[in-house]
């Protein structure tokens, strides 16, 4: 596996433990809709979180940047397949999670609730 690979696996590892404090519930990790995955799916206070989670080893100019438009359009799009496919009527929001450092050093967890909207869409 690529370092790259690793790092990002590690991270993912990291906000998996950060939500589990946050005392979110994990629903599905690395759900595959299609060509997009989803991170991690979670619940709490009924509410559907997706999370995306970035890795990097070293800081952001801007965190929010690290999740482009054309990765939110599909983050949406899957997130609208899995609620449609699950039945799943409660709200629902897209939350950031980005991991700065390495696994043999120190790092940063910065969770960013409610990190975008879904584009509004007028037929």
């Amino acid at each position: 596996m690529a370092q790259h690979n690793d790092t990002g696996a590690w991270g993912e590892r990291v906000a998996r433990e950060h939500l589990l404090a946050q005392g979110y519930a994990i629903g599905a990790e690395n759900t595959r809709y299609g060509n997009v995955e989803i991170d991690f799916i979670a619940f709490r206070d009924d509410m559907v979180i997706f999370v995306e989670v970035k890795t990097r080893s070293t800081d952001f100019a801007d965190p929010l940047e690290a999740v482009d438009n054309r990765k939110r359009s599909r983050m949406v799009r899957a997130a609208d397949a899995y609620l449609r496919d699950n039945g799943i009527t409660l709200d629902y929001r897209f939350d950031i999670i980005l991991v700065i450092g390495t696994p043999e050093g120190t790092y940063t967890v910065e969770h960013i609730p409610d990190a975008f909207l879904p584009p509004l869409h007028t037929r």
